[in-house]
């Protein structure tokens, strides 16, 4: 199913979160072709924990999530995507609350989410710039609430329908969700692991990974990274595959 195929509005979305605060360049996402590029920095690293057994087997959900993303009858493949959107922002939100403490300017001096791979920021000016992870975290957090708080982006009121760009726009809120998963991945998993989360993690991950397989809302380079600048992420996604939480 190629959700840029479809336009149109159907279901009711559940009661959005209150507001974030607002950051001195929340209103300053980069467009389609300027979305900040990646940085190769550092050095090889051992296995990571989300990659060992019996930490990458474990989830809630068992199976393949396949069933789960499907589009449900008489449902609209828009707001479809705008209520998974939502929640997974509404999940992913509440996980780096708990985690917020642990993710500090000292402790993540950079968006990491690789031994080799740096996010980085398109700042004012247009230029590339390293941020902080809880810096880079919260302007992309504060950026997809305003969206969601945007009646012109997601549409609640009878009468108003999805724009033409939205497929776009939610692309956009996609990639930038997946950056803050890997970095939680490559920095932030131990935490996890003492918090005994894994499994409501690795849930919430494969879910979004399937979901955004199946509407087109992932590019795989984003997913696995570029040569020399491997996204941890990416083995992930490989491993599910052959165990067949994911579809190959």
């Amino acid at each position: 199913m190629s959700f840029f195929n479809s336009i149109g509005r159907s279901m009711q979305r559940a009661p959005r979160p209150p507001r974030r605060s607002t950051t001195p360049t929340s209103a300053t996402f980069p467009p389609t072709d300027t979305l900040p590029p990646s940085t190769p920095t550092g050095t090889a690293t051992p296995k990571p924990l989300y990659l060992c057994s019996p930490f990458v087997e474990a989830a809630l959900v068992k199976g393949n999530f396949k069933t789960i993303v499907m589009l449900p009858k008489y449902a609209d493949v828009m707001e479809w995507v705008a209520v998974n959107v939502f929640d997974f922002y509404q999940n992913l939100n509440h996980f780096y609350g708990v985690l917020a403490e642990c993710c500090t300017q000292q402790s993540c001096p950079s968006m990491a989410a690789g031994p080799n791979l740096n996010y980085t920021w398109i700042n004012q000016d247009r230029k590339s710039v390293q941020l902080p992870a809880p810096t880079y975290i919260d302007y992309v957090m504060t950026w997809v609430q305003n969206l969601l708080d945007d009646e012109t982006v997601f549409p609640t009121k009878s009468g108003r329908d999805f724009s033409g760009n939205f497929p776009a726009t939610v692309k956009h809120v996609y990639r930038q969700l997946l950056r803050v998963f890997a970095h939680l991945y490559h920095a932030h998993y131990q935490q996890i692991l003492h918090l005994r989360s894994e499994g409501h993690f690795n849930s919430l991950f494969a879910h979004f990974l399937a979901f955004g397989k199946e509407y087109e809302l992932l590019d795989v380079k984003d997913i696995k990274g570029q040569p020399g600048a491997l996204a941890g992420i990416g083995a992930l996604w490989e491993k599910w595959k052959e165990m067949g939480i994911l579809e190959a």
